[in-house]
């Protein structure tokens, strides 16, 4: 009993002794990391940065005036993506209706994702929910990374076929099957994710803050 005991707590202590040289291994890594990547962080600002400063004011200026005669005509702004840039829609969405009062929407409840995949395929739900809620007049921003995810193409040219313009923003290949849709695209000269998706979502909130100010010097 006392030798089988003995055993145990030295397998307990042979086992500690590994994660702990498997801690020490991690540490020393980190450290040897950070030194080599000591300016890591700001440059990758500085790449953000210079990536969200790589824009056409007027092009912004052209979507702003664009989303501004839908809201006089009483239309609407409806807003698309997959994953993150699904969440950026939501966001934006909410930021263009509650903070500068223009109806604006997204569709990314569960219920309709789901019920109208199942039905007519996910590179069909988005164009599917176009012909259900899209009304003349509207407008569609459509939010691709890629600029190849084929519900987001598939929404691109059924909203050209009913008529409706679409601002999209994309990235990696600047000619992509989106922008190739798109009455207006903001494209990111990246092929890193998170990048493409930080200038998309400041691009953005700049077009709701631009709308903001302006309503601020008109009163």
């Amino acid at each position: 009993m006392l030798a089988q005991k003995n055993h145990k707590l030295k397998s307990k202590i042979q086992k500690n002794s590994i994660q702990l040289n498997s801690s020490m291994t991690n540490v020393l890594d980190f450290l040897k990391f950070s030194k080599c990547n000591n300016n890591f962080f700001s440059t990758y600002f500085e790449k953000l940065n210079s990536k969200i400063l790589d824009i056409n004011d007027k092009e912004l200026l052209a979507a702003v005036q664009l989303i501004l005669k839908t809201h006089q005509n009483k239309n609407k702004i409806m807003i698309f993506g997959n994953g993150g840039s699904a969440a950026m829609a939501s966001h934006i969405a909410v930021d263009f209706t509650k903070a500068v009062g223009i109806r604006a929407t997204n569709y990314n409840e569960a219920d309709l994702i789901t019920c109208l995949s199942n039905d007519f395929g996910y590179q069909n739900w988005v164009s599917k929910a176009l012909e259900f809620y899209a009304d003349k007049g509207d407008t569609i921003i459509l939010i691709s990374s890629s600029g190849a995810s084929p519900n987001i193409i598939n929404g691109a040219k059924k909203a050209n076929e009913m008529g409706l313009k679409v601002i999209s923003f994309t990235g990696f290949k600047k000619l992509n099957a989106v922008s190739k849709n798109s009455y207006l695209n903001f494209w990111v000269n990246s092929n890193e994710y998170n990048i493409i998706e930080m200038a998309h979502h400041v691009w953005l909130v700049s077009l709701v803050d631009y709308i903001d100010e302006l309503k601020l010097n008109k009163s």
